[in-house]
């Protein structure tokens, strides 16, 4: 089989959800990958050997001008330039500026930035605090990787999340470790003795960053505790883990083939290395199976 477009993430969705436990949700995770923004089924399975091939083209995902390089995963110089996708925010949301009057695009800030946002805490290479839209749940933690996820704040706006996930990030890491995330399942971990004492550590200052918000702002923003999640359990489509990690760059070797050993998070992990599939949005590549 053979197939070729402008590659995108791929989407990451669930499959046999089950409650386990009185605290706990489990599922399977299944992917679909993206060609010219169109979801196909994975002309591929596990077990199978594969081959990606970059064109040499590359497109930019949000204006599809054609450009020789790509910036912030998938975007022209242009477009990187201007975009609020594109901001410094996106990364760091505790320096939004919106409110500043200096945001890229309003349209865009009330589309996302004030839209209600969850922190959350989330085991993927070891315990991470993060946050995400309410709307990109369970998509954010499949993107991460993570095996156990739980929702501990539902707050309204991006910003006030940001604060918050800075917060907790003096105590909780905020990133994951890509190649621990490959290596393995990451050990179980007790996320709600975790957050009930993180909230029970931190309240005071998580009460006073909502009081500096109020006095910043003409509305009443909202907090509030989740203290009746369930933690939520992911099983990705992996039959064996590299016991090395080697990462393959489309930049540097524009075909690349192997056996499809597993998906997690963002990657493919064949048994000639591993590619994260998202760094190349934009690029226009053959799939071969």
């Amino acid at each position: 089989m053979e197939l070729q477009g402008i590659c995108h993430k791929m989407h990451a969705g669930l499959k046999d959800l089950s409650v386990t436990d009185q605290q706990t949700r489990k599922a399977n995770v299944e992917y679909k990958f993206i060609l010219d923004r169109s979801e196909i089924n994975l002309p591929f399975t596990l077990g199978e050997e594969l081959e990606i091939e970059w064109t040499g083209k590359i497109f930019c995902v949000s204006c599809g001008a054609k450009t020789s390089k790509s910036f912030s995963q998938g975007h022209c110089f242009k477009c990187f330039k201007t975009k609020a996708s594109c901001d410094l925010c996106i990364m760091k949301p505790e320096t939004c500026h919106y409110h500043l009057g200096t945001c890229r695009e309003n349209d865009f800030a009330h589309e996302v930035c004030f839209q209600p946002h969850i922190v959350y805490l989330a085991n993927s290479s070891a315990l991470k605090v993060g946050i995400t839209r309410l709307s990109h749940m369970p998509t954010r933690w499949l993107d991460q990787g993570a095996t156990q996820a739980l929702p501990i704040l539902k707050v309204g706006s991006r910003r006030l999340s940001g604060h918050l996930e800075t917060l907790f990030g003096t105590q909780v890491a905020d990133k994951t470790d890509w190649r621990k995330l490959l290596k393995g399942e990451a050990e179980p971990l007790d996320l709600v003795k975790t957050r009930d004492e993180l909230l029970e550590e931190f309240a005071p200052k998580i009460q006073a960053i909502r009081e500096k918000f109020n006095q910043q702002l003409e509305f009443n923003e909202t907090l509030e505790f989740l203290d009746q999640e369930l933690v939520n359990e992911f099983v990705y489509p992996v039959v064996q883990y590299p016991d090395k990690i080697k990462s393959h760059n489309l930049d540097k070797t524009a075909k690349i083939r192997g056996i499809l050993q597993g998906i997690k998070g963002q990657y493919l992990i064949l048994d000639t290395g591993v590619i994260n599939i998202r760094k190349y949005s934009g690029y226009e590549i053959i799939l071969r199976s």
